[in-house]
């Protein structure tokens, strides 16, 4: 029997193409399979990255006798996460009902009609820590088909129902006002850890999305508390250890509540939304710190993630050979003192291992440290410290990398054109810039059709099958949002808006809500809909905030009223569970501060004044301000319309709530226009 995934585009999918398990993509073709053959299906689902998805192809999914085994009593079809978002939803909805808990690998055997009837995550090859293995499963569900078909039926079309009729909390369409705001403020204060930066215990995970929230909320209240939580948080996890402290960029999460020893995965989306955040900080407080991490991170997705075709790769495994030819979580960036002199010599040596914190014992496994800065680091040469940095980063470079997905997911793209567009601007890095524009032009050539319908990835400048989602049309517009904004080019608006036209024509209700799919998608047993933050910003508020922001660009009123009905679910949920809803309450802040349009005119583009007013505007830390900047008498974008200079000079026009102050020459009077 044939395994099916040799030509597939997904590289997780790819990683199983050798397997003698007689894979299929999921497809309509798999589940005719199955009833043609009266057999269950089995759906592996999980993504290139995923340690634990690594673990059970090796121990089960490339031995023979289990393949041998699933060869003929099942047909098994395995999903990359990232590239179906729609189908891991669904059935992680499943999973997460039935056993209380989710994760990947995630392990479900279907009907041919694909109907649930049995849940897990990863199965050992052998029973331990009281799960069965994988091969009592097999034969546990096998037998229960064979013998027991009605039950399965039964239950099957149980959870099928369940399912069906599941409805979320809407919770109306009145945006949130100061109450909720406040009230979710409060909600954050109680579940942030002093001591240590961050929200809850262990794994800790970083919370971009709230600090987006802390920040605009500071920003737009002066409440100091907010923004010390954002501010000490921010340190932590830069000194941690799930921030590579030699190269830049962030590890998934902490395996800790210290942020010392990371889940050594680094996804292209939470580097895009950190490198955002520091951005933001340093913008909100000019904290070097800040302003550091942010650069690093942004050159991080630049040098380890950019694609040939000018796009961003998802991610770069976790595990790697440790130079025996095992490959082992962490290799690559974990160091013994031994190494450190050994690379540095008998005086830097052991100057670098009291610098990042690098002991005989060990942080990590095996004697072995992840390198991180102490709290109580001391005064070094920085010179030193920058050849010992500059050393060691070339020793690691010969050290076998980790492997790397080279999957281009629109959504994630979106997130990083918005990051290093912002970051290019702030921080005077045109080639920051001209990356963001690269992957923008990608998106537009390979990901849309003629119709602006967007497909969800690409791979080797080949566009892949499977259709975008909310969260693809959403951050994608708010990256070109983003462009838009900083290079006062029209087109990134007018490309905003034709994804925005799609959100608005195929992912909205009659009330206001969102659904994660296309009213035009595959049918699956229930249209996934879930308005809570993840990983990312939720399709649902990444929507409200792209629809918003457009809006205020253009004086569109249905993308207006769009956003406004959308927020509606973050009055809702914001004071009960802020911590997974806080892209949403981001852009509520924005919401309720207008948000602030701001029309920078002048004689040219080169215009020195005119640059610097639209630098001053950029700057502006009013929440979810947009800028225009062009020609006087351009009609480039919509807010330069009859914005003419002022006495021959430069102007700047702030308009809020339809109300506009005097136009101002000054980037000083700017400034204050655009603060609290």
């Amino acid at each position: 029997m044939p395994n099916r995934l040799a030509h597939e585009t997904s590289p997780y999918l790819l990683q199983h193409a050798d397997n003698p398990v007689a894979w299929w993509p999921w497809s309509a073709e798999a589940f005719e399979e199955a009833r043609k053959t009266n057999r269950p299906v089995l759906l592996s689902v999980g993504y290139s990255s995923c340690h634990w998805c690594h673990v059970m192809a090796h121990e089960s999914f490339e031995d023979q006798p289990t393949a041998d085994y699933l060869n003929e009593h099942f047909v098994s079809v395995k999903v990359d996460r990232e590239e179906r978002p729609d189908v891991d939803a669904v059935y992680m909805e499943a999973v997460q009902a039935a056993t209380g808990q989710g994760g990947w690998p995630m392990t479900v055997f279907l009907t041919p009609d694909a109907e649930p009837f049995y849940f897990g995550t990863y199965f050992p090859p052998a029973p331990r820590h009281g799960m069965p293995s994988f091969r009592q499963v097999l034969e546990g569900v096998r037998s229960a088909w064979t013998d027991r078909r009605d039950e399965v039926a039964e239950v099957a079309g149980k959870i099928t129902r369940d399912l069906s009729q599941r409805e979320i909390d809407y919770g109306g369409t009145e945006a949130p006002g100061e109450e909720e705001l406040s009230a979710a403020l409060l909600g954050l204060t109680r579940e942030y850890d002093p001591q240590r930066g961050g929200f809850g215990g262990a794994p800790k995970f970083p919370p971009s999305m709230a600090l987006e929230f802390l920040l605009r909320h500071h920003a737009r209240t002066g409440a100091e508390g907010a923004l010390e939580m954002a501010r000490d948080t921010c340190e932590r996890m830069a000194r941690g250890g799930i921030y590579d402290q030699l190269a830049g960029g962030f590890a998934r999460y902490s395996v800790d509540r210290e942020w010392t020893v990371p889940h050594f995965e680094k996804m292209l989306y939470d580097n895009a939304l950190l490198c955002r955040v520091y951005a933001h900080l340093w913008r909100s407080t000019g904290s070097d710190l800040a302003r550091r991490v942010a650069i690093e991170t942004a050159d991080f997705m630049v040098r380890e993630l950019r694609t040939p075709e000018g796009g961003f790769a998802s991610a770069l495994d976790a595990d790697s050979d440790d130079g025996t030819g095992r490959h082992v979580e962490g290799a690559y960036y974990v160091w013994t003192p031994a190494q450190l002199t050994e690379v540095l010599g008998e005086q830097d040596g052991p100057l670098a291992a009291q610098y990042f914190g690098v002991t005989a014992d060990g942080t990590f496994e095996e004697g072995q440290s992840v390198l991180q800065l102490p709290q109580d680091e001391g005064v070094f040469d920085a010179e030193r410290i920058a050849s010992v940095k500059s050393r060691l980063l070339e020793a690691r470079s010969r050290r076998p990398a980790p492997g790397r997905d080279d999957k281009v997911v629109a959504a994630w793209n979106g997130l990083a054109i918005a990051a290093l567009a912002e970051t290019g601007a702030y921080f005077d890095r045109p080639d920051l810039v001209e990356a963001a524009v690269s992957a923008a032009d990608l998106l537009v050539r390979l990901h849309l059709d003629e119709h602006a319908k967007l497909a969800r990835t690409s791979k080797d400048g080949q566009v892949g099958a499977n259709a975008g989602v909310l969260e693809d049309y959403a951050d994608v517009a708010e990256g070109f949002l983003a462009l838009a904004s900083v290079t006062g080019e029209g087109v990134w608006l007018e490309f905003a808006g034709f994804l925005l036209d799609h959100v608005l024509a195929g992912f909205v209700d009659g009330s206001g809500a969102l659904y994660d799919t296309a009213a035009d998608a595959e049918r699956l047993i229930r249209r996934p809909q879930d308005p809570t933050d993840n990983a990312t910003p939720s399709g649902w508020t990444a929507a409200a905030g792209a629809l918003l922001g457009y809006a205020a660009q253009t004086g569109a009123e249905p993308h207006r009223s769009a956003a406004e009905r959308a927020l509606g679910v973050v009055k809702a949920l914001g004071p009960r569970v802020p911590r997974f809803i806080g892209w949403g309450l981001a852009v509520a802040e924005a919401y309720l501060d207008g948000p602030r349009e701001v029309a920078v005119v002048g004689p040219s583009l080169d215009d020195a004044a005119a640059r610097a007013l639209h630098r001053t505007a950029l700057l502006g830390t009013a929440p979810g301000a947009v800028v225009a900047f062009g020609v006087a008498g351009s009609d480039e974008l919509p807010l330069l319309a009859d914005r003419p200079l002022v006495d021959g000079e430069p102007a700047a026009y702030v308009c809020r709530n339809f109300t506009c102050d005097a136009p101002t020459t000054d980037p000083e009077r700017l400034r204050a226009a655009l603060s609290r």
